[in-house]
């Protein structure tokens, strides 16, 4: 049988490993410059840890795992009749009790709550770890990926949104992506809910509206027609949606739509904030994006998306503020924000972009050639030597030809070979030769680990 990948997985090469944890480590730098320590989660949670977090649309690509241990016939009966429901997307327990995390910030929120007592508030963590989502495959969008998030609980202080900002800014200009960070207040999506007739409304109008980019206004009206909202409602939507200019002028124009409603203004005063906070160099990436919808149904303050300027692909950052995640398991107004990063997007952009430097590319600095058992022992001691000064280096594996050993060198990209010979090993000589350049240098083996290989 010919061997075979999940649809929507991959496999990394040393090549490919090597410039996501550049990423990785750019991303964790900054991090952890900005006060945030590392924490991991389990790859599964409880199904009713995950379930009904998400909205609707969220709840149908959570990855479920079927119990083992289904081992009598009666059991396998069951277990058959009760497979049709779980394809529908329910639960049955004894069956489906388990699922793969969807993302890190439910499990991030069900740590906070198991371990409330004993936490610093407010309490900063990041998290880099795969998260799976039963989503169709296509560019940009896997089924299995990391996320990299940082999240703040503990304090309704706007400042955590100010850094969090600040470090989108911070890391994509070490990464050297130009990018556009948007945000918009959930606060003033229920403002547009109750112009529209209620908080009922809210969820209805955010699953059509965060569609916008993908499927344009006129599919977008269709579909808020189609969820119940009436002909006057949908103008109401399509009016905010159609909102331009400068940020100040989109602005203004929102506190007229919005007249006097409480919530409205309050999301455009935080929004405000954010923006009179923060210095310049910042705010020249930032933009108000009042279509910015965000589906989950757990964001209530500011939301943020992050859009790479020069490459056509989904959003490679977002999050948002979560003021009672941690009520859902019991410990409530616990207020909450935070940011995640699309690794793997951030790799398709920074690929296409030739963005990756060169160094990223770890591996074997040095090559010994292996030309006989007491000239590979020599070449051995020798190599450890060079290990300990923290030159990566191998000895070929066998005494063979040198074209043989040549050709290992070039396939894995080695810039050195060190070649101890009969003669060399009676002198106490060795050859280093640069691989790059052809140049090769005869010195004592006392002298090799002192010689540099840049």
């Amino acid at each position: 049988m010919k061997p075979t990948l999940p649809q929507g997985t991959r496999d990394f090469s040393a090549e490919v490993v090597g410039k996501r944890n550049y990423i990785f480590n750019t991303i964790r730098s900054v991090f952890e410059l900005y006060g945030f320590q590392p924490l991991e989660t389990p790859a599964m949670e409880n199904l009713d840890t995950l379930m009904g977090k998400y909205g609707e649309e969220g709840d149908k690509l959570i990855f479920k795992i079927l119990n083992n241990g289904l081992d009598n016939p009666a059991k396998h009966v069951q277990a058959q009749e009760d497979f049709a429901k779980i394809l529908e997307g329910k639960s049955i327990k004894g069956l489906t009790e388990r699922a793969l995390r969807y993302d890190l910030t439910i499990p991030f929120a069900r740590y906070v709550a198991m371990n409330f007592g004993q936490l610093t508030l407010p309490f900063k963590r990041y998290q880099v770890q795969p998260v799976w989502r039963a989503d169709r495959p296509q560019k940009g969008r896997y089924r299995e990926f990391y996320q990299c998030d940082a999240d703040v609980v503990g304090s309704n202080s706007l400042l955590n949104e100010v850094e969090l900002t600040s470090i989108y800014s911070t890391v994509f200009k070490k990464l050297g992506i130009d990018v556009e960070i948007r945000i918009n207040s959930r606060k003033i999506l229920a403002a547009l809910a109750e112009l529209c007739g209620g908080a009922d409304k809210m969820i209805d109008i955010t699953i059509a509206i965060d569609k916008l980019d993908k499927i344009g206004m006129e599919k977008v009206k269709e579909e808020l027609s189609q969820r119940g909202l009436a002909s006057n409602q949908v103008t109401t939507i399509e009016n905010y949606l159609l909102i331009s200019g400068s940020t100040e002028e989109k602005i203004a124009a929102l506190k007229i739509m919005m007249g006097e409603l409480d919530t409205g203004k309050k999301g455009i005063e935080e929004i405000e904030f954010i923006l009179n906070f923060l210095p310049s160099s910042v705010t020249s990436q930032v933009s108000t994006d009042f279509t910015l919808a965000r589906g989950l149904n757990y964001y209530t303050g500011i939301i943020f998306e992050i859009k790479a300027k020069a490459v056509q692909i989904g959003s490679i950052g977002g999050g948002g503020r979560y003021d009672d995640l941690t009520g859902l398991f019991g410990v409530p107004n616990v207020p909450g924000v935070g940011i995640s990063f699309g690794v793997d997007r951030i790799y398709d952009v920074m690929e296409e972009l030739k963005l990756f430097p060169a160094e990223v590319q770890t591996g074997t600095k040095v090559l010994f050639f292996n030309l006989g058992e007491a000239e590979s022992k020599a070449a051995f001691l020798l190599m450890q030597q060079l290990r300990e000064k923290g030159i990566a280096c191998e000895i070929y594996h066998e005494n063979a030809k040198f074209d043989k050993q040549f050709k290992y060198a070039d396939k894995k990209r080695i810039s050195y070979a060190v070649i101890i010979g009969s003669k060399e090993l009676q002198e106490g000589k060795c050859v280093v030769k640069n691989l790059s350049t052809g140049e090769q240098t005869i010195i004592a083996q006392t002298e090799l680990p002192n010689e540099l290989f840049e």
